[in-house]
């Protein structure tokens, strides 16, 4: 392992923010990871843990501990049964699914982060989820000191969620398998509306697995969703705010609201969450309150190509981003009686 002090964190962070760590270590095996972790825990030494460091919002002052990158690798293939270690770069790893012509997680192309990663944000996007294909998840369980097999069905997955986020101090996530699916060179059914668009095929069609992949690559660089370091609109956390799942009572009030300003032609974005919940669009709330594509003229502002995503223009601070992101959630609340919630992890940071 690899250890540094008085480390810079920003590089580490698709937002390119935050102050040092007082201790950085890169662990490149299980084992290394497993023994940091074990470390700090009986030290009593603040520990955090960064993966792709896309999902992961780190504060001005830093990390006044030890942070550990995890850069372990491994990627087995057996079938259709996938193992990834944590440190996988998720999008390589896909690239290479589709490679052996295997469906299940071409629709998640792109997305920024290591595979670790995936299981606790349940990562989704264009109708795939990862909780729909993941089988197990080996995770260094802090709490009983051992590393323990946690089967999917008691991960605890949910939109955006899982166990892991639930209770983020306890595991530290080594390895994740999932089972694909061998369609004959095919992709899994096509669920999203804007990809079966661009395809040019129905909603539950199939189509070359490799051809969904380059679609969604395409769809999500035209939003400023696959990292390119000379291209602001993706110095971001992709999308930073969930899309509001709201109760039955709490949607008519919003659409009441929404009529009320917008007029009463206008309905807005609503979707099936379970029993008695609705989901509506962060992204739609967002631009409908008046922030739009390309929104700010200081250090941070809305993604020109998608106001989800809030960017640093090249020199902004932790600080820039939140009082952005604080203005956003304010302006949805005021207009819609919405309170948004951020995705990204905040470390030494708050809204």
């Amino acid at each position: 392992m690899h250890v540094t002090h008085d480390t810079p964190l920003a590089p580490l962070t698709t937002f390119r923010l935050g102050g040092p760590a007082a201790r950085l270590v890169t662990a490149t095996t299980d084992a290394e990871v497993v023994e940091v972790v074990r470390t700090a825990d009986r030290a009593g030494t603040p520990l955090l843990v960064i993966g792709g460091g896309s999902n992961l919002v780190i504060g001005d002052a830093g990390f006044d501990g030890t942070a550990l990158r995890i850069a372990t690798t491994g990627f087995t293939l057996d079938g259709t049964a996938l193992e990834l270690a944590a440190g996988e770069v998720w999008s390589d790893a896909v690239a290479r699914t589709v490679e052996a012509g295997l469906a299940g997680v071409e629709c998640l192309a792109g997305i920024p982060g290591s595979a670790g990663a995936t299981p606790i944000q349940n990562v989704g996007a264009y109708g795939q989820d990862v909780s729909a294909t993941v089988t197990e998840v080996v995770a260094y369980d802090r709490r009983s000191g051992e590393t323990v097999t946690v089967p999917a069905a008691d991960c605890g997955f949910a939109y955006r969620d899982s166990r892991f986020k639930a209770d983020p101090g306890r595991y530290v996530v080594l390895r994740v398998r999932f089972g694909l699916e061998d369609a004959g060179g095919l992709s899994a059914p096509v669920k999203y509306a804007e990809v079966a668009r661009a395809l040019g095929v129905e909603a539950g069609d199939r189509v070359p697995v490799a051809t969904a992949r380059t679609t969604v690559l395409a769809l999500r660089a035209g939003k400023g969703m696959v990292l390119d370091a000379a291209d602001h609109d993706t110095w971001s956390a992709g999308s930073f705010f969930t899309n509001p799942i709201l109760t039955e009572r709490e949607f008519a009030e919003f659409v009441s609201r929404v009529h009320d300003r917008l007029g009463a032609d206008t309905e807005p974005p609503a979707y099936p969450a379970g029993d008695g919940l609705r989901k509506t669009s962060a992204a739609w709330l967002i631009d409908r309150a008046g922030f739009a594509k390309g929104y700010g003229d200081g250090p941070a502002r809305i993604s020109g190509k998608h106001t989800l995503a809030l960017t640093n223009r090249g020199q902004a601070k932790t600080e820039d981003l939140l009082a952005l992101a604080r203005e956003v959630r304010d302006g949805v609340r005021s207009a819609f009686g919405v309170t948004l919630v951020n995705e990204p992890v905040m470390v030494g940071a708050r809204l």
